[in-house]
């Protein structure tokens, strides 16, 4: 039987809701006796049937206010009450339920990771514990009471604060503990082990100590300082920016190697995958400790925007999570370079949210429709989610936008709310209309905006015309008009001085109300033809088509005031220059560096003004990135194109790279933005001198000499790009030191994965067998496995089909073990109406064969289904 969709617009209030739920846990890793007692509230008088939702447990027994209940019927996904002879407004049902924790390899629900017990619950993991009323707008108060071995588990820990605890004769101990706040069953968290703690404390503004405590896996206290500093950094700034204070007594971090996703915000009991806890300068690089804090930064953010207001249903998702990530990105923006922070999040957006937006699986941040909640998780829902939060701040200000903060927070503080709620609460705070702009909510797909321009040089008036278009995506053929803001600035081409945006003598502001599909705007007194900056700040998610020549380019690039404008000209000229060099190897002819490249590169060199901005603007765009702006893809043509172009950088601007590569040394790490910088500048021209004559000798000196993880792995990436003689070498040594530890191979993992060898396939298999390789660690299998299908897409998309049989035996085995890591691996496979027809038909045959399997899980199948559909 096919999976069935659910839709938004079916949403219905429940008939009955949840109170208080206390859970007691028989602990034991391979078997568990959960008892739950729910207070039920019937909210419905003429309801006679509750059904609640559960599965992958055995099923025990179930009371009714202290008596057996038999008047139930079952299937394999739920438990459905009968009620017609009992009118009572309250009851209380006491359910228990066997899990085996051990055999849990979904990572969903209760389930072992390495020697402790956790749970993931979000989105709907709680119903693999027991039978509950599984969803976002059910509101309980929580009681949870932990018993197991005291040796085996010696720390129990779960939500809320601890209130009681004791000793049994029989070696076992047990923990209460009770979260004071109403929350839905998928913020409920339990873990239990044996682990090492930091604690440390948090006087909050209205000065309650706050108890802060991060538990990592014994031996690995040393690299859980960081993660703590970034916590207390993380709760001053919301303190100070939107004036939130966090609500409990304590606050816990557990870190765990088994988890399918980043971090979880279970409320007072985060469960982080390790990969965002664990760092020291040996093991983590300067992005570890960035990504540490803002993924810490974030899951403690959704204290207020999550869990204190959580979501009506899961189709208002990118209420919590798109607001919290920009949160996360201003909380990284105002304690490092806003302009850099900027940039990278672009990146993202351009080259893996924007090709989701071109795939079957497009969808607005608020779907319409949904077969398996899991796949929503995306950069959709997450990254254009928090670009809609930044185009209302644009459109408002940091003051209103605030005003508008606290009067959400006030109004809805304790409730499951909507994406509408939030919309509202921003406009009436601020009296600014916003009716126009909620379509960005409800419409998929990336919109284009054409620009062209006239200068009246008569009147000195200079002229845009801006036309937008959304195409048709997947999951939607017609399209409205958006609200787009868009920031510009006008430049004299002479001497690059920035002008003032006059209308009849006044001022205007420099955002641009996009709002129909064609639209002229005028500005006056402007003497001279201008050169616009667009799109400045990125203040939109939307493509720009504006026919820019060298020349305007390189005033940009050198007089422009906006960061994210110098950045986007640079990278305009590299796309430019991949873009010309990709058709002369489709047709043969010689590649060729320009004159314009090589001036802009010199004056990006000399520019030391800001060394992380610096290196940002000499990197090339990566493939993926430059790939996006094509509808039919040639993996082979654009590898080449890349490949000719870092090799005659190289050789043209040799020289000036070696120069700025020794003059950035750092004698010691550390982790600030002055010495971050200078690593990224002289490891970006590393990735350029590693493809000269002396490559191989540098390289392999830059790993010998390396005090810190940042330098070692660009050295151990590089000489694998670049295909050197030390490789061999330096991924055996690297591999020698650090095999036992998984976190650190997974970045070795990486490397092998997206090796530009013709037999990198065979070695990615071989390494399926690796002693530090563990298929049912989600880590392991995104690190090797997607290493080589999304970020070797040359040979992942090689014409034999060699690459799509891999993925297709991987997927098969992850359908039984682990679906929803197999159903973030197949990605590229789904994406293949972007290729040619002989690799369409391969890939197309690839997902046939997914399909036709035994129990094929609902994850997979909904984005196979719809690939095919298209």
């Amino acid at each position: 039987m096919q999976p069935k969709a659910k839709y938004r617009k079916d949403y219905q209030v429940p008939d009955f809701t949840v109170s208080e739920i206390n859970l007691d846990f028989q602990l034991d890793s391979n078997e568990t006796i959960v008892t739950s007692l729910l207070t039920v509230v019937r909210k419905n008088p003429q309801a006679t049937q509750l059904r609640l939702d559960g599965h992958s447990f055995e099923f025990l027994s179930l009371k009714y206010n202290d008596s057996d209940f038999k008047s139930f019927t079952q299937d394999k996904n739920s438990l459905t009450l009968d009620l017609s002879n009992s009118s009572d407004e309250q009851f209380v049902l006491e359910i228990k339920t066997k899990l085996n924790p051990a055999k849990n390899t979904s990572l969903q629900g209760l389930y072992q990771s390495g020697e402790g017990i956790c749970t993931q619950c979000e989105a709907e993991g709680f119903r693999q514990i027991t039978y509950m009323l599984d969803r976002p707008d059910i509101l309980a108060k929580y009681t949870t009471k932990i018993t197991a071995c005291k040796t085996q588990f010696p720390f129990l820990l779960s939500n809320g604060n601890r209130i009681a605890q004791g000793e049994l004769d029989d070696g076992r101990h047990w923990v209460q503990w009770q979260d004071p706040y109403p929350k839905p069953s998928y913020l409920f968290a339990l873990v239990a082990g044996d682990f090492d703690l930091l604690q440390d404390t948090f006087v909050t503004m209205s000065g309650r100590e706050v108890a802060l405590e991060i538990y990592v896996d014994r031996g690995n206290l040393d690299r859980a300082t960081w993660a703590m500093e970034s916590l207390k950094r993380a709760m001053k700034w919301d303190e100070e920016r939107f004036g939130l204070e966090y609500d409990l007594d304590i606050y816990m971090i557990v870190a765990v190697d088994f988890f399918n996703m980043g971090a979880m915000e279970n409320k007072g009991l985060n469960v982080f995958n390790s990969k965002y806890v664990l760092a020291n300068p040996q093991t983590a690089t300067d992005t570890d400790y960035i990504d540490i804090e803002s993924v810490i930064g974030h899951e403690y953010f959704h204290n207020w925007t999550g869990n204190r207001i959580t979501c009506r249903d899961w189709f208002q998702l990118s209420l919590k999570e798109g607001l919290t990530v920009f949160r996360d990105q201003e909380f990284t923006a105002d304690l490092w370079s806003r302009s850099v922070k900027r940039i990278e999040d672009v990146r993202l957006l351009r080259s893996v949210q924007f090709a989701e937006d071109a795939s079957p699986m497009a969808h607005p941040i608020r779907p319409e429709k949904v077969i398996e909640m899991n796949n929503f998780y995306t950069v959709t829902v997450y990254e254009k989610g928090a670009e809609v939060i930044r185009m209302i701040h644009t459109l408002l200000g940091e003051e209103l936008f605030q005003k508008g903060m606290q009067l959400y927070v006030k109004e809805n503080d304790g409730t499951a709310a909507t994406c509408e709620d939030f919309v509202s609460a921003m406009e009436r705070a601020s009296e600014i209309d916003l009716t126009q702009f909620r379509r960005w909510y409800s419409q998929s797909g990336t919109p284009e905006l054409t620009i062209s321009d006239e200068y009246d040089e008569r009147n000195y008036v200079y002229r845009l015309h801006i036309a937008q278009n959304t195409e048709a995506t997947a999951d939607q053929l017609d399209k409205l008009n958006l609200h787009i803001p868009l920031k510009i600035q006008l430049y004299s081409q002479e001497k690059g001085k920035k002008l003032k945006l006059l209308h009849k003598s006044q001022p205007v502001s420099d955002v641009l109300d996009v709002k129909e599909d064609y639209q002229i705007f005028e500005f006056h007194n402007v003497k001279h033809q201008p050169v616009p900056a667009l799109l400045c700040d990125f203040s939109a998610p939307v493509r720009l088509d504006y026919n820019y020549t060298n020349e305007q380019l390189l005033v940009l690039l050198k007089y422009a005031e906006n960061d994210f404008v110098r950045w986007n000209t640079m990278q305009t000229l590299f796309n430019n220059e991949l873009h010309e060099n990709l058709i002369r190897y489709q047709q043969n002819e010689p590649l060729q560096l320009s004159e314009t490249i090589i001036e802009a590169l010199k004056f990006v060199l000399a520019d030391t003004k800001d060394n992380m901005l610096t290196a940002l603007m000499l990197a090339l765009p990566k493939e993926t990135e430059f790939a996006e702006l094509f509808k039919v893809i040639d993996p082979q043509g654009i590898f080449s194109a890349h490949r000719f172009m870092q090799r005659a950088i190289a050789a043209a601007l040799k020289n000036d790279l070696l120069d700025l590569y020794y003059k950035n040394q750092t004698l010691t790490y550390q982790v600030n933005a002055t010495d971050i910088a200078k690593r990224a500048l002289r490891n970006t021209c590393l990735s350029y001198l590693a493809f000269t004559s002396q490559g191989n000798e540098l390289v392999k000196s830059h790993y010998d000499f390396a005090n810190n993880m940042t330098d070692t792995l660009a050295a151990l990436s590089l000489s694998t790009k670049a295909e050197l003689a030390c490789r061999d070498e330096l991924l055996n040594d690297f591999e020698q030191k650090w095999h036992h530890d998984g976190l650190v191979m997974d970045k070795w993992f990486v490397i092998q994965g997206s090796r530009p060898d013709e037999n990198a396939l065979e070695v990615v298999q071989s390494l399926l067998e690796h002693r530090s390789f563990n298929f049912k660690n989600p880590n392991r299998v995104r690190s090797l496995i997607g290493g080589f299908c999304s970020h070797n897409p040359r040979l992942f998309h090689a014409i034999d089909g060699s690459g799509y049989r891999f993925l297709v035996e991987i997927l098969i085995k992850l359908n039984e073990i682990n679906p929803q890591v197999g159903s973030r691996l197949i990605e590229p496979l789904i994406q293949f109406s972007r290729y040619d027809n002989q690799r369409q038909t391969l890939m197309r045959r690839s997902l046939k064969r997914l399909l036709e399997i035994d129990n094929l899980a609902s994850d997979l199948f909904e984005k196979i289904d719809k690939a095919l559909q298209q």
